[in-house]
């Protein structure tokens, strides 16, 4: 790796690509120019009617791209996705990669952006982390109008009896803005409607972008937008998007959204950036009609799920493999010397020293996420993303905790080098793709009521010692099997730092209780959201923003995104 004075910034990196122009991209995925809606040379939507072609195309081989918890020291997921797509492609293989789209909220934050780092990029990135071919803004505004559309209804007397303290469909945007997590609407006298409380979540947290995401067509996506339930009557009957004849607009707005884009890495191998949802709140995985369409086209597709495995993971396996028929060949689990070392108890400003003894003790988060993916049937390997502070003991600390876990670790440099730092890896997954040992299953069957898959997931995938809620929670689910959606999965809205409700909490603790606070029925989406603890659907900002260090250089570029 170059000294530190020679490192480029990610974002130095990214200009000084040699992109493709975005036809040479498809046609390396079979992708026929034609079926390409250009947004600039280097980003493109793949047709609707050329998806529609390749759904009797035999599927590739999923990869899912996993992780330890988060931690202030970085781990490096989406790095290692690009990374481990570049390095299959390196080695022969016909692969293409499916990642999440940037949300403004995270860049203009704390988080930054999404397509990856240093070496193992998407391109590009800029225009992925800020506005992008519009995806954003268009569920923005189709979740806004359905906001509009129930206060007009309202106001020109109610036809469907809406009970105005029972309306559940708040208003979002895509920034973080703590000052509109509870609001009063309609204030001002008659003109204006009745005043009633509300509030605003982030786009990324709308049941829209979940729908988006896991929408198979336009027809899908229109009844599934129909099947929202916007609040209640006073007899508590639900009221759907499709009743106050708001499905068929919301629609025509997200056609084009719905499409995939397509952009490349920075070696110029096929990248689709889809979708968005966050992975405490929503499920937190790209499109199904991307991963689906990678799959028809590609013999590799390596895919990420948000945050560590006992969110991620659990939800690409349980939601969105479960809805799309998705069977994942091999996963893979990214954890970084670093990371561990934070969670054998190492404050952040000391991890450039050695401590192989914390490396051990932390060690037992990652042995939790490898047992967590083995329950669902599907074989893991671990990849140590490589920093320059790392030693070699520390490296081996892991390579043999791996390794008594009856799996293997492997050391990846693909930040620094790209492709040619993570061949080794390339070849392991490959290896254990084909080997066919892949069973997977989700953790729990349709049948089970609402509160035995939260408890499953919790006792199960947290260790916790049991999921408590009151009484109004508990009846609530019960009304919802009785109303029919006693099927659906649970999507667990639980902070990303911790197995436990506590984000201090680190390593692999047990026995801890999780408190189920309200639950929410995305009956749209398809899934029950369980809110764990203290989980917040619009984040505010840090004291120091990422924005205050965003900025056009004088040559016009922008400066500051990582």
């Amino acid at each position: 790796m170059k000294s530190g004075a020679e490192v480029k910034s990610d974002i130095e990196i990214a200009r000084a690509a040699k992109k493709k122009p975005i036809q040479e991209i498809g046609a390396r995925l079979d992708i026929p120019s034609e079926h390409l809606l250009p947004y600039g040379h280097d980003k493109a939507k793949v047709s609707a009617e050329f998806i529609a072609e390749t759904r009797n195309n035999t599927d590739g081989k999923l990869i899912l791209v996993t992780a330890i918890n988060p931690t202030p020291a970085g781990e490096g997921k989406t790095t290692t996705t690009v990374g481990l797509g570049d390095g299959l492609n390196r080695i022969g293989k016909k692969a293409a990669i499916c990642i999440r789209e940037a949300s403004l909220g995270p860049c203009f934050g704390v988080k930054g952006g999404a397509a990856g780092g240093g070496y193992a990029q998407v391109v590009p990135m800029e225009d992925m982390n800020l506005h992008f071919t519009g995806d954003f803004h268009a569920i923005t505004s189709a979740h806004n109008l359905l906001s509009a559309l129930i206060d007009n209804h309202i106001y020109w007397g109610n036809a469907e009896e809406i009970d105005t303290r029972r309306v559940t469909w708040r208003r979002v945007m895509d920034m973080n803005d703590r000052a509109l997590r509870e609001i009063v609407c309609s204030l001002g006298g008659v003109a204006n409607g009745f005043p009633r409380e509300a509030g605003f979540d982030i786009t990324v947290a709308s049941e829209v972008m979940a729908i988006l995401c896991l929408a198979t067509d336009l027809k899908d996506l229109e009844k599934r937008l129909g099947d929202i339930i916007v609040g209640y009557r006073r007899d508590k009957s639900p009221v759907f998007a499709r009743d106050i004849k708001a499905d068929g607009a919301m629609t025509v707005l997200l056609k084009d959204a719905l499409q995939p884009n397509l952009v490349q890495t920075l070696e110029n191998n096929p990248a689709f950036v889809h979708g968005g949802p966050f992975a405490n709140i929503a499920h937190g995985c790209n499109s199904v009609m991307a991963t689906t369409t990678a799959l028809k086209i590609a013999d590799y597709v390596v895919t990420e799920a948000g945050f560590g495995a006992d969110l991620g993971a659990e939800k690409f396996f349980d939601i969105k493999c479960r809805k799309a028929g998705l069977k994942p060949a091999a996963a893979v689990i990214v954890a970084t010397v670093r990371a561990l070392k934070m969670n054998g108890g190492v404050k952040k400003e000391d991890l450039g020293a050695e401590n192989v003894e914390a490396v051990k003790a932390g060690c037992a988060n990652l042995g939790r996420h490898i047992e967590n993916v083995k329950q669902f049937g599907v074989p893991a390997i671990v990849a140590i993303n490589h920093f320059h502070t790392d030693t070699d003991a520390e490296i081996e600390a892991v390579k043999a905790y791996v390794a008594e876990q009856g799996e293997e670790a492997i050391l990846c440099r693909h930040w620094a080098e790209g492709s040619a730092g993570i061949e080794e890896l390339a070849h392991k997954v490959v290896a254990l793709a084909e080997s066919g040992v892949s069973q997977f299953a989700p953790l729990y069957a349709d049948e089970m009521s609402l509160f035995e898959k939260i408890e499953t997931v919790v006792k199960r995938i947290y260790r916790g010692s049991e999921a408590v809620a009151d009484k109004s929670v508990r009846n609530q689910l019960k009304q919802w099997e009785e109303q029919g959606y006693g099927h659906l999965p649970v999507c667990m809205a639980k902070t990303q730092y911790s197995f436990s409700t506590d984000p201090n909490l680190r390593g692999a603790p047990t026995g801890h209780v999780v408190p189920i606070r309200e639950v929410r029925l995305s009956a749209g989406a398809g899934f029950v959201v369980a809110i764990c603890g203290e989980i917040m659907t619009m984040p505010g900002l840090p004291k120091v923003p990422s924005s205050e260090h965003i900025f056009l250089n004088d040559d016009g570029q922008i400066e500051g995104l990582s």
